[in-house]
């Protein structure tokens, strides 16, 4: 068996292994081999991605027909490139901290066995999607994800309200899925194929029309809605959030919401040529990251702000893929993955700490009791909000300066995004770890730091938030060598990355200089609020004016909730009375006249012989009357 299927099978055996036999088996153990075979497939997709990078093919291995319609063929095969390799690297590498970390936050769970086949599962189908030569095998680990973040984020399903937001990821995603579908659909009508080489190879030939072209992109731009929460389909990621932290950290870092970005850098031939797309993603994505920026400035939970964080920093990503920024995004979705996983992490060891709970408002003051959890959460802070030389400055530099090229005014909209991104990183922050505590005596006496199990993956997690900048450092510090990163996916992007114009080096001192400034003005003007004037964040019914809105979310769950929800419960309540009153009333009537027609047969067949040939005597005068009157 080949390298590629054994890193797709490893994470399957150990969803199987989980599934049926840890019921029976002791948790460690369980956990231990459900976290190994996902470090199996960290170590094979190393051995891959070395060979990439000494010269070696991209691989291919296909295993069977997976669909023959007609003339059209779809194999169930694997292929990894460079850009796969980035991927699978991410994939396993982040998952495997992550399932390490859930066998003791996980501990004493009674669904423990259940929960470590479902993160394993889940890993299996976001392999699939990212190996998966063709576009029907990206649409198989694509639906797969959807069904395990389904029963993932309704893990503790005994909360009803779990349960809600778990179906409410599901239900969004759906709607975003037919949009990849119908985008699949054009594909396969058009190109009678869906692997990745021939349809764009044919679009590249001009066999497909520029109109067909952007509409199979505005199609897979719907899907990638969904996935990565994009307006307006964004809704479900926050409310992601009633799953155990793990899945939190598995869902918003890694994996799941980052399909949409690869599903277009994966498509970067067809949105190179289709320029109105392009102007779509970019300003759904600006949109996205700015307002879900002004959502997280009054959010007290601790994982609903990182949530927000997450879905504004895919906006982010967005924007970059608008302007054709193709490396940029994929460097931003590596360090996002590095950096918004250890907040996750770091944020379930502070709930782990204070006994579950999740209001900043009751913490602060954690830093002596967690030192650990304390100084890894606060190199995620630094990363996620620019600070210079962390890997998130870095990142961001890259897609900023890559904006200001070519959209000037997005590249103000977006730094305005990346400082109200400090603004509330830092607030999260000093509420939770400095100051005074505010909990309860009940509290205080539980908070310890977490156990090894925990605090190792928020160390690795840290140093590579620390160093993942490395990657693709700007040409400004590498005297003008190649960007690392760029160049590693340049096989794969191809001449996409010619169109643009990077600033000059003077310029992008510039445009530097500007973030940081952006970054201090964010440190100085949350020190001063909740250090100095030792602010804590207001109750939620002492909010007042303007601040009502970003506090509400902006009421789109409500506004959601009126247009559709209630639209469909009544109209809903109206079939079901259309159906009492009509449809019963119609079947009721069409029974009852069966039912006479019926008795009066039965009245026929009465079993007398007399009455049968009554009956032949009359049928023999009718016929003869019939007859005479021809």
């Amino acid at each position: 068996m080949n390298t590629l299927f054994l890193i797709l099978l490893s994470p399957f055996f150990g969803f199987l292994f989980s599934g049926l036999a840890g019921k029976y088996l002791s948790e460690k153990l369980t956990g231990w081999i459900s976290s190994l075979s996902i470090l199996v497939s960290f170590f094979l997709s190393v051995k891959i991605f070395i060979g990439l990078g000494e010269g070696q093919a991209a691989l291919e291995s296909s295993a069977f027909t997976f669909l023959s319609v007609g003339d059209v063929f779809v194999n169930f095969a694997l292929q990894a490139d460079r850009l796969t390799s980035v991927m699978m690297l991410v994939i396993t590498g982040i998952g495997f901290l992550i399932h390490v970390y859930s066998i003791s936050y996980m501990h004493g769970d009674a669904g423990f066995y259940k929960f470590f086949a479902y993160l394993n599962l889940f890993v299996f189908n976001m392999l699939i999607l990212v190996m998966g030569s063709n576009f029907l095998m990206l649409f198989f680990g694509w639906e797969g994800v959807g069904l395990c973040s389904y029963l993932l984020i309704g893990f503790w399903y005994r909360n009803a309200e779990y349960g809600k937001a778990a179906r409410k990821a599901f239900i969004m995603n759906r709607i975003g899925d037919l949009g990849l579908l119908i985008g699949l659909f054009l594909v396969i009508a058009n190109c009678k194929s869906l692997e990745y080489r021939d349809v764009f190879a044919a679009a590249q030939s001009g066999a497909l029309s520029s109109g067909l072209v952007t509409a199979i992109c505005i199609s897979f731009f719907v899907g990638a809605m969904g996935k990565s929460a994009q307006i307006p389909l964004y809704t479900w990621l926050p409310d992601a959030m009633a799953g155990p932290t793990p899945v939190s950290a598995l869902i918003h870092a890694a994996t799941m919401v980052t399909a949409g970005v690869y599903l277009v850098v994966r498509c970067n031939v067809l949105f190179e040529m289709a320029p109105v797309a392009q102007q779509l993603i970019l300003w759904v994505g600006l949109a996205t990251s700015i307002l879900a920026a002004l959502i997280g400035l009054k959010q007290n939970d601790i994982k609903k702000v990182l949530a927000y964080s997450t879905v504004s920093q895919l906006g982010l990503m967005f924007i970059a893929l608008g302007v054709g920024a193709y490396s940029a995004a994929m460097f931003h979705l590596v360090t996002h993955a590095f950096f918004k996983a250890l907040l996750f992490l770091g944020s379930g060891s502070v709930i782990h700490g204070m006994g579950g709970e999740q209001d900043i408002r009751k913490m602060g003051g954690l830093k002596a009791a967690m030192p650990i959890t304390y100084y890894t959460f606060l190199i995620g802070t630094l990363a996620i909000s620019g600070m210079p030389f962390f890997s998130g400055f870095f990142s961001k530099d890259e897609i900023l300066a890559m904006i200001f090229t070519e959209q000037p005014v997005v590249w103000f909209l977006a730094v305005c995004s990346a400082l109200i991104t400090g603004i509330y990183m830092f607030r999260v922050f000093m509420v939770t770890f400095l100051g005074s505590f505010r909990g309860t005596e009940e509290q205080k006496k539980h908070l310890h730091e977490s156990p090894a199990l925990i605090t190792f993956p928020l160390i690795v997690l840290a140093l590579l938030s620390l160093a993942g900048g490395l990657l693709n450092l700007p040409e400004l510090f590498t005297h003008g060598h190649a960007q690392w990163l760029k160049n590693w996916l340049s096989p794969v992007l191809g001449n996409s990355q010619d169109t643009l114009h990077h600033p000059s080096h003077q310029t992008e001192w510039i445009l530097m200089g500007i973030a940081v400034s952006a970054f201090l003005v964010a440190w100085i003007y949350t020190r001063n609020k909740y250090i100095s004037k030792a602010a804590v964040p207001e109750a939620d019914e002492e909010i007042q004016g303007a601040a009502k809105w970003p506090a509400g979310k902006f009421f789109v769950d409500e506004l959601y909730d009126g247009l559709f929800v209630k639209t469909a419960e009544k109209a809903g309540t109206l079939f079901a009375k259309t159906d009492n009153s009509v449809f019963s009333g119609l079947m009721n009537w069409v029974s009852s006249g069966t039912s006479y027609l019926a008795g009066l047969i039965v009245r026929l067949q009465n079993g007398r012989i007399q009455s049968y040939l009554l009956y032949m005597v009359m049928g023999i005068i009718l016929m003869l009357v019939l007859n005479i009157f021809r």
